[in-house]
């Protein structure tokens, strides 16, 4: 197996200062006759490596903010940026997060109330304190980001609760598409142990989503992941498992060029290909 699969330790050295984001994914094809027993797994993705990092399958019944402290505990987050969506705005993720000496990017929405209504006063009673612009261009739309920071937390209620909360964030986002010729605004609301410089808020925002675009869609348009019918046991969580091992390796490679896809079918094909791809050696 490649060094850096096989050492916790490189894999820590990689993801020091990075954005890792925590997010979770349904498996559609898990779904029974009755609708109910849909798979559901929580997965942690290096941003900027493009590595996924663990998995968690959340139990029967419960969710996310089950299955996520079990996540945080198997990794070695120091250093690092965890980003979670709404659902993970806990104080106690939070608190877990700083105790395993890693900074936080939570989303804050109406899970979260009564946060969501001081986060939102402040930015209208007080001047930010930092504030960039981001404008990116592709895919027949242009979108600009603007990410407005808050260190002056006096309009928020218990903030003692919030394990070394230092800044609150404002994103306000205009998506202007070309063909339709059409924008549309969003407003997202956050918290964070970070030091408030809205540069790297904006950019630790944004590599969140990452987790979305390049490891769930890949794995539902690659993998076919979402049409696999798998339930029986625990069959659908190993075969999401072995998935992700598969697409890390596959990442990873640089010696051909091509999509995931195509570099599936030449592992299929070429068995040189493939023992490279598993154990790092060339013929």
């Amino acid at each position: 197996m490649l060094g850096w699969a096989q050492s916790p330790s490189a894999i820590a050295e990689r993801t020091r200062g990075e954005v890792v984001a925590i997010d979770g994914k349904s498996l559609c094809g898990t779904r029974t006759s009755d609708g109910k027993a849909l798979v559901h797994m929580v997965s942690a993705w290096a941003s900027a490596n493009n590595l996924v990092l663990g998995q968690r399958k959340t139990d029967a019944k419960s969710n996310e903010i089950t299955a996520i402290p079990e996540l945080l505990r198997v990794l070695e987050l120091s250093g690092t940026v965890v980003t979670i969506d709404a659902i993970g705005c806990q104080r106690t993720i939070a608190s877990q997060v700083v105790e395993q000496q890693g900074d936080y990017i939570l989303a804050v929405k109406e899970n979260q109330p009564a946060l969501l209504a001081d986060v939102k006063d402040s930015f209208q009673m007080l001047a930010a304190d930092s504030v960039d612009e981001q404008i990116d261009c592709g895919h027949g739309r242009v979108e600009t980001r603007r990410c407005s920071v808050l260190a002056d937390l006096s309009l928020i209620d218990n903030t003692q609760h919030w394990a070394s909360l230092r800044a609150i964030v404002r994103i306000q986002a205009t998506r202007y598409h070309k063909a339709a010729g059409k924008s549309e605004q969003q407003t997202r609301y956050y918290i964070t142990s970070l030091k408030p410089a809205a540069q790297r808020l904006n950019a630790a925002i944004r590599q969140h989503w990452g987790i979305e675009n390049k490891l769930h869609w890949v794995l539902d348009v690659a993998f076919g992941e979402d049409l696999s019918r798998k339930r029986a046991g625990n069959a659908a969580q190993n075969f999401s498992l072995l998935n992700r091992i598969a697409l890390n390796l596959l990442r990873k490679d640089t010696s051909i060029q091509g999509s995931i896809r195509g570099k599936r079918l030449q592992a299929a094909w070429d068995d040189a290909f493939l023992r490279q791809l598993l154990i790092g050696e060339k013929s």
